[in-house]
């Protein structure tokens, strides 16, 4: 299933498609046969652009973000710390204003009505997750996040460091930030056809995944989604010249996709979190 949104949706009422649009959508399937007509709530529209649509089963798998949903609930001001490799630096962007962390800040500030967003990039080409496990340390220290956008996982992929020390990096980080009530997104690998069939690309992958399931942390599904989007619009370009690193339009997609993993995931839990209260 793909997704669209009027442009007349903003502030509050944007982010409640976006959570709408999670809450009312399956996995997208080929085979599956036509769904019901789903009840008005469920075909609220995500605010994807319709070259970066795809299935809400391949942008993200959901978890909570207690931390954005607090300071949401008062208006308070939110700040990123976006870290990890050349994805996060914006390596094959025609500007630094292009890169995900810069045009995803732009979205947040869009859709999350009243509430100031700041988003630092801490992207550094060619780290592998110890390199940045370590730097993040002073990086949170210095910057006070209270949501950490780690993109991660290329580059060990592509070094072969061990499944193992690669869980084990994560792990420790993860909970590092945890313990300081910093709220954790994974970014997933990049997507590119000449690593479908690498079997420590598809190990770290599937490694990532249990990171995200066994620490409860959201985990966007990069490689996934944009694999999805290469299959179904052979005709759009999102990769830079170098056939690797994305160019302004994959940026864009990505931005888009993590936007709509945090936003939904936010919304949705905060949502949860008020209908247990008035329950009791």
């Amino acid at each position: 299933m793909a997704f669209s949104i009027t442009r007349a949706l903003n502030g509050t009422s944007l982010a409640l498609a976006f959570v709408l649009a999670c809450a009312g959508t399956v996995a997208h399937s080929q085979e599956a046969a036509p769904a019901a007509p789903a009840p008005a709530a469920e075909t609220a529209r995500s605010d994807l652009s319709p070259q970066c649509e795809a299935p809400n089963a391949d942008i993200a798998t959901p978890a909570p973000l207690p931390t954005v949903a607090t300071l949401l609930e008062g208006n308070k001001k939110i700040r990123i710390l976006a870290i990890g490799s050349s994805s996060t630096y914006g390596v094959g962007a025609s500007v630094r204003g292009k890169a995900y962390p810069a045009q995803l800040e732009q979205i947040l500030e869009k859709t999350m009505s009243g509430v100031d967003v700041k988003i630092i990039n801490r992207g550094v080409s060619g780290e592998i997750a110890a390199t940045t496990a370590d730097r993040l340390k002073g990086e949170v220290a210095l910057t006070h996040p209270n949501l950490v956008l780690w993109q991660v996982g290329t580059n060990d992929a592509l070094a072969h460091v061990p499944v193992a020390d690669f869980e084990n990096t994560v792990h420790t980080a993860v909970q590092r930030l945890k313990k300081k009530n910093i709220d954790v997104v994974l970014v997933g690998l990049q997507y590119t056809p000449r690593f479908n069939r690498d079997e420590n690309y598809a190990a770290i992958r599937e490694a990532l995944k249990r990171l995200a399931t066994a620490e409860n942390v959201l985990y966007v599904r990069r490689y996934e989604a944009m694999q999805f989007i290469a299959k179904t619009r052979a005709n759009l370009e999102m990769m830079a010249n170098d056939d690797f690193h994305l160019n302004d339009l994959g940026y864009q997609c990505m931005a888009e996709h993590v936007a709509h993993a945090v936003i939904a995931n936010t919304f949705i839990r905060r949502k949860d979190a008020t209908t247990a209260v008035r329950s009791n």
